[in-house]
C-alpha cells in the first residue's frame, strides 16, 4: 500500500501539492481502520476534512473532527487509536501516537516521522507529518445526521452531519474562535456559493453557541447573515489569504478571498 501511495505522487505539481496528497490519503486509510473498528457508529463526523470528503471542496485540509453522537454505542478512543496503528504499522509506516483523553474533546496526534523526506518531499530527515483526531464527546445537541459512501483513496461508509448542520458547525467556529483562520472563510464562501444549500440549523448552532458562553445576541434565520457580516469586518484579510493558500487545489481561488465577496454573499 506504500507504493500505492508513491504512484499517487506522480501527480503531484510541487512538493506542497504532494505533502496534501500524503496526508490525505492517510486521512482516508485512518477513517478506513475507524470505519472497520466499528466507530462510525457512534462518532459523526464533522468539520473541513468532512467537507473535502463527503463534498469535494477544493482544498485539503488537516485535521479528522467528529461528535459522539451516539454515546451508547461502543466508544473507546485508545482502542481506536491503536487498531490505527496496528494497521499501518503494518504496511511500514512507522507512527507514533500522542494522545489527551482526560478532556471533553479526546485528542490524538498520528505522527508518521520521516515520510516526508522517504517520499523525496522533504530535505529534512526528522521532519513529521501530523495528523490530528478530535472527538467531541460532548457535543451540542441539535445535529442531524446523514450516512454518505464515498470514494476517495478508498470507499468509505461515514457517518455525519448533515448539510444544514455541517453550516452551522462552520459559523459556531467562525464566531468563536479567538484568531483568524482563512480557512473558515473559504469554507463559508464554498457554501453561501452554493444556492442549494440549505440555511443554518439555527438549534444547533444555538446549542453550540451558549455551550462556549457566547455573549452576543444568538443568530435566528433572519438575523444569521447580518452577525457574519459583523465579524468578517474584524478579520485580517492577508492572514485570511496566508491559513488557507498551502490548501487550496487551485491557487488562482485565492482572488476569491475579499471582504467584497463576502459582504454579496451574506446579503439578506
Amino acid at each position: 500500500m506504500k507504493d500505492f501511495l508513491k504512484s499517487q505522487l506522480a501527480r503531484a505539481q510541487s512538493p506542497l501539492h504532494g505533502r496534501n496528497i500524503v496526508r490525505e490519503y492517510l486521512q482516508a486509510r485512518i477513517l478506513a481502520s475507524l470505519q472497520r473498528s466499528g466507530a462510525m457508529v457512534a462518532l459523526a463526523f464533522h468539520g473541513g476534512t468532512a467537507l473535502r470528503f463527503l463534498y469535494a471542496i477544493p482544498r485539503y485540509s488537516e485535521d479528522l473532527d467528529f461528535a459522539l453522537e451516539r454515546p451508547t454505542a461502543k466508544y473507546d478512543f485508545r482502542t481506536l487509536l491503536h487498531s490505527i496503528r496496528a494497521e499501518l504499522a503494518a504496511e511500514d509506516y512507522g507512527l507514533a501516537l500522542k494522545v489527551n483523553d482526560r478532556r471533553t474533546v479526546h485528542s490524538a496526534f498520528v505522527r508518521f516521522p520521516n515520510l516526508f523526506y522517504e517520499l523525496k518531499l522533504s530535505p529534512h530527515p526528522d521532519e513529521t507529518l501530523s495528523i490530528k483526531i478530535e472527538v467531541d464527546t460532548n457535543p451540542p445537541s441539535g445535529a442531524a445526521l446523514e450516512t454518505t459512501l464515498v470514494r476517495r483513496h478508498t470507499t468509505l461508509r461515514l457517518q455525519h452531519h448533515d448539510r444544514a448542520s455541517l453550516l452551522a458547525g462552520k459559523m459556531h467556529a467562525l464566531l468563536q474562535r479567538p484568531y483568524t483562520k482563512g480557512r473558515d472563510i473559504y469554507d463559508l464562501i464554498w457554501y453561501l456559493s452554493d444556492p442549494n444549500w440549505p440555511e443554518p440549523n439555527i438549534e444547533l448552532l444555538h446549542n453550540a453557541l451558549r455551550q462556549t458562553e457566547w455573549s452576543g445576541e444568538l443568530p435566528t434565520i433572519d438575523t444569521w447573515r447580518q452577525i457574519l457580516r459583523e465579524k468578517i469586518e474584524q478579520l485580517s484579510w492577508p492572514q485570511v489569504i496566508a491559513d488557507v493558500e498551502p490548501f487550496l487545489e487551485n491557487e488562482s481561488e485565492r482572488q476569491l478571498l475579499t471582504l467584497e465577496n463576502m459582504r454579496l454573499l451574506l446579503q439578506s
